[in-house]
Parts: C-alpha cells; sequence; structure tokens
C-alpha cells in the first residue's frame, strides 16, 4: 500500500517563494509509481470480485455460508465406511444454488468455485438430526447425495437456512419431502 507515513523521512526543502516542496530523487519517485500502479491494479480485481459476486447474488436462486463435508456412499457388497464421528472435518463453504448446478466456493468473494454438482446428478435431499453443541447451541443438518455416491453433508446454526436448502433442493431436483427426524442425535448415526 502506498506508505505516506514514510513522507515524514522524505526530504523537505524550501523554494524561492518560502513555501515547503517535497524533493525526491528519481529512485523514490520510481518506487512511489511503482506502489501507485500496484494499488490500481489489486483496485481493479477488487472491483472484478465485487461486480462478479453481485451478478452472482442476483441470479442465483439460494446462497449462503454452511458447515459442509463430504463423504461416499458404500456401494453394495463394500463394507459400511469407518465411524468418523470423532473426525471434526467441517468446513465453511460458500453456496450458490444458481441454474443447472449447487456451485461450493471457499470464500463469498472467490471468482472462482471450488467444486459445483449439476443438480440432475442429484439424486437424494433429506435432513438430518439437530446437534445440541457444548456451547448448548443447535445445529441444524441436511444431506445432498449424487447418483455417483457422494454426499454432502452440510450444517447451519439456522434452522430456516436449512429448510430453505432442503425445500428448495427437493422442489427444483423433483424429490419426494424426507421424513422428519428425531432432535438430539449426531449427524454422524
Amino acid at each position: 500500500m502506498l506508505n505516506l507515513f514514510n513522507l515524514k523521512r522524505l526530504p523537505w526543502g524550501t523554494d524561492t517563494n518560502g513555501k515547503q516542496k517535497l524533493v525526491l530523487s528519481a529512485t523514490e519517485v520510481e518506487s512511489l509509481r511503482s506502489e501507485l500502479a500496484d494499488l490500481e491494479e489489486r483496485e481493479a480485481q477488487l472491483k472484478a470480485q465485487l461486480e462478479h459476486i453481485d451478478e452472482t447474488l442476483r441470479a442465483a436462486r439460494l446462497s449462503g455460508y454452511l458447515q459442509m463435508r463430504t463423504r461416499w456412499t458404500a456401494l453394495p457388497g463394500e463394507p459400511a465406511p469407518l465411524d468418523d464421528t470423532e473426525v471434526d472435518d467441517w468446513l465453511p463453504r460458500f453456496v450458490v444454488l444458481q441454474g443447472p448446478c449447487i456451485f461450493l466456493y471457499f470464500k463469498s468473494t472467490d471468482i472462482s468455485p471450488q467444486d459445483s454438482t449439476l443438480l440432475s446428478d442429484v439424486v437424494e435431499v433429506g435432513r438430518m438430526p439437530c446437534v445440541i453443541q457444548e456451547e448448548g447451541e443447535n445445529r441444524h443438518y441436511f444431506y445432498i447425495v449424487t447418483r455417483q455416491g457422494l454426499r454432502y453433508e452440510c450444517s447451519s446454526a439456522s434452522k430456516l437456512q436449512v429448510d430453505a436448502w432442503v425445500t428448495t433442493l427437493q422442489e427444483v431436483c423433483k424429490l419426494r419431502s424426507d421424513s422428519p427426524t428425531t432432535p438430539d442425535r449426531s449427524p454422524d448415526t
């Protein structure tokens, strides 16, 4: 960033009219120009990101941050997956339902998604049991299963957010409604 605080250390002189003027070497001027060009480039990148986010959110049917993790479902004849209830591999993702896809971003400001799933590949969407965490906060869960066997498990502290995602995905993917779940159980069971 342009280092204006360094101006105190720059050589100041006085012109013939008694006004102060700054005397810089060619190297110092070039350094300031380079810093200014870097700032202008960064500003252009941030504006592009902002425009992209604005465009994405305007076109999105649903979007927001969810805690997520992925699992592969067991194929017929395979043993059940290992019990991983002790593994905390939930990561925050900015999830966007837009057009024919679900896009997963690391952050809402990312230009490109980390991953995407076609809605036509979604074969099941359902709620998982609510869990009361150690801090006393309720976590609400749902899952998405693709025809390739990939299972996205999603969570939020907001029941409304989870309900919106489940209802919208079931509607868009033309899936049947799931049955209510029993509260206060682990999402891993």
